[in-house]
């Protein structure tokens, strides 16, 4: 899945992947951000505790192929979730997981041409994923970022606590980012309940607007 930050990329695989728990037996989601940790260690046993499947493996001291041999032994299907998949320090991984018959691998990442032009990329990797069923989202419009917002406003918010200008506002400065957009609409309900007042207005997203993107930049630092 490739497509530009907060374009729902993790969203959809996570979606996907409950939906289809909901519908087929013996199914189970292994998530993994690799920014979170790159090497194949740190990777399998991220998965093997998102899964539960050898989630009783110490990440230190455990062989990479021990991981692998717990995941081939289960007989339930695994959906590995591979996010920022350009950060792996080894991505021959992923040919290790994607040759066992139970698993299969969902990787994500931002810029397609970025991820297949990379020099280190092992040319049967690069095969394997050429290959594969591919999904390109796109910044979403502004439409799609206020149906986004009115969807958590509707589930949090007394009526009238908002506008639709400030919601409009809100998906125009995003620019088509909903993990922005979310980010500012927290920010600007957070303000004005400290303030002890009713209503978000244009001027409290102003105030926010640096906080936010400060905040953002914050969350991928730490990750």
């Amino acid at each position: 899945i490739f497509g530009p930050s907060g374009s729902g990329k993790t969203t959809l695989a996570k979606f996907v992947v409950r939906k289809l728990r909901e519908e087929s037996f013996g199914v189970r989601r292994a998530y993994w951000n690799c920014m979170s940790g790159s090497s194949k260690t740190e990777v399998l046993h991220g998965l093997a505790q998102d899964s539960g499947i050898g989630n009783h493996l110490p990440r230190d001291g455990t062989a990479t192929s021990t991981f692998i041999d717990e995941f081939r032994e289960t007989d339930d299907h695994i959906v590995a979730i591979l996010d920022e998949v350009d950060a792996l320090e080894d991505e021959t991984l992923l040919l290790g997981l994607g040759d066992l018959p139970n698993v299969t691998i969902v990787a994500i990442t931002i810029d397609e041409d970025d991820f297949f032009a990379n020099h280190r990329l092992n040319g049967r990797v690069k095969s394997r994923f050429s290959s594969a069923e591919t999904i390109r989202l796109r910044k979403f419009t502004n439409d799609e970022l206020i149906d986004i917002l009115l969807a958590r406003i509707d589930a949090g918010l007394r009526p009238g606590v908002i506008g639709r200008d400030a919601i409009e506002y809100i998906a125009d400065l995003a620019a088509g980012d909903a993990r922005k957009a979310i980010k500012l609409l927290e920010k600007a309900t957070r303000r004005v309940d400290r303030s002890d007042r009713s209503q978000i207005t244009l001027e409290d997203i102003d105030a926010v607007h640096d906080e936010a993107r400060q905040d953002l930049r914050q969350d991928h630092i730490n990750s």
